[in-house]
């Protein structure tokens, strides 16, 4: 039920990259990956279709609107099949700034026509049929669900494949943002985006929004490469980044530090990178579901990292955008 092997997603040629208005200034937008609860440390099953983290979905958006941030909420399957998850969500985007769009996890999204493996879970490993069919599944769902077709995508663990941008643009899709840039799936099957930097680009009727991934250190203009070859060295990445050399940062809570991310935003703006593009799983917001916020203790400190983060980007002048500015920004 699979095709090919694992995807290495091309770079973007300097034609396909997106030029911001000048009027669109430097801005940042969140996403959060809305899903179902599972042990990341077991084997993927379609049974596991909980949702009870969405319990504190509401007050984490009060404290991201308490900070003028919009969130981009990409719903799978068993969220945009649950009722009270809608819900929520349907109050959430009655802020006026927030959006829904969808996230595919192929093992809990119908049609189930594959066996649930690794490399099963990259919905673009599938058939190009069984894509497109989970893809119209959840699209539709979440279009009766809200009363609005969904105009940006993420595959889940990042799955894209060769023939998902097609795929989504066919169905009326504006943006995806799958893309993960400096990180290599390949291992059990997934794509391979080590070819890709963190810049916004046009693709197939699409615009790809990568999640923006930023090398720190003495050696960042090395970034990548050197990133890819010291994971082939015993404790090589960690040596490296403890001595200020290379660090591979991403725009999260999850196991990322303050420090850390605060020093990444820096260098991708003074860089020139003019969309930043931030990211979190909805488990995340309710101790005990990843293994991120595994306590009360854990909890606090991820909203005081979004408490610091919001207060540096205003420092810096970067603004947030949501899904419509972007859109609009994008003509």
């Amino acid at each position: 039920m699979t095709a090919g092997p694992a995807y290495r997603v091309p770079p973007a040629t300097d034609a396909q990259r997106v030029a911001w208005p000048a009027s669109f200034g430097t801005r940042y937008t969140v996403f959060v990956d809305v899903e179902e609860e599972f042990d990341w440390r077991k084997p993927l099953d379609r049974a596991n279709r909980a949702t009870t983290a969405m319990a504190g979905f509401a007050d984490a958006h009060r404290r991201f609107v308490d900070h003028g941030i919009a969130l981009a909420c990409l719903i799978d399957h068993p969220i945009a099949t649950d009722p009270a998850a809608v819900a929520i969500l349907s109050r959430v985007v009655e802020d006026g700034r927030s959006e829904i769009g969808t996230q595919l996890h192929p093992w809990v999204n119908p049609p189930f026509d594959e066996p649930v493996t690794p490399v099963t879970s990259y919905a673009g490993n599938l058939l190009p049929a069984l894509e497109a069919a989970k893809i119209d599944a959840l699209t539709d769902r979440v279009a009766d669900a809200f009363g609005r077709r969904p105009r940006v995508y993420r595959a889940g663990r990042y799955g894209i494949g060769p023939r998902t941008v097609a795929l989504l643009a066919e169905r009326g899709y504006r943006i995806d943002s799958s893309v993960r840039p400096g990180y290599d799936y390949s291992a059990d099957g997934g794509p391979d985006f080590t070819a890709l930097d963190s810049g916004a680009y046009r693709t197939g009727g699409l615009v790809e929004l990568p999640l923006t991934t930023v090398f720190t250190g003495g050696l960042r203009r090395y970034g990548a490469p050197l990133h890819r070859a010291l994971g082939r060295v015993p404790r090589g990445r960690g040596v490296f980044s403890r001595a200020g050399l290379l660090s591979r940062i991403a725009l999260t809570p999850e196991d990322m530090p303050i420090e850390a991310a605060i020093e990444a935003v820096d260098v991708a703006v003074d860089d020139g990178v003019r969309l930043l593009t931030f990211s979190f799983h909805s488990p995340s917001l309710v101790p005990g579901h990843t293994p991120y916020v595994r306590d009360a203790a854990d909890l606090a400190r991820f909203h005081g990292w979004w408490d610091r983060m919001a207060t540096h980007l205003a420092r810096r002048g970067v603004a947030n955008a949501t899904i419509e500015d972007i859109v609009a920004a994008l003509g």
